[in-house]
């Protein structure tokens, strides 16, 4: 069954909430956590080419989500607990990109929208 942000959300807050852990959650800890998760998720990648990338995916994956899991858990915390709409947001920031990264000057380039 697929869930949506509001639903994942409020099953976060509440797992918090049962551990009373929302004394420890302020901004700078929880968007430090952010970027921990983030490292360790990274961590599965670092110093592997292409073909290591792809051999290691296959035995670890399901490790792989788990961390990108772990990222999605505080992004949702951190959206939470500051009222950011995360819908919203992203829906208003795609719009800025696609502004800023025209089909017809973007696609197939990798270069940022100042050199386009």
């Amino acid at each position: 069954m697929k869930q949506d942000i509001i639903t994942l959300t409020k099953k976060i807050v509440a797992f918090n909430k049962a551990r009373d852990w929302e004394q420890f959650h302020n901004p700078k800890d929880t968007a430090i956590s952010l970027v921990l998760e983030s490292a360790e998720f990274l961590e599965h990648f670092q110093w592997k080419n292409s073909e290591e990338i792809n051999q290691h995916l296959k035995k670890h994956k399901k490790d792989v989500s788990y961390e990108l899991a772990d990222v999605l858990y505080w992004v949702l915390l951190i959206a939470n607990d500051l009222g950011i709409d995360l819908d919203l947001s992203l829906t208003e920031k795609m719009e800025k990109n696609e502004a800023k990264y025209p089909i017809n000057k973007a696609k197939g380039s990798h270069l940022k929208y100042t050199e386009l």
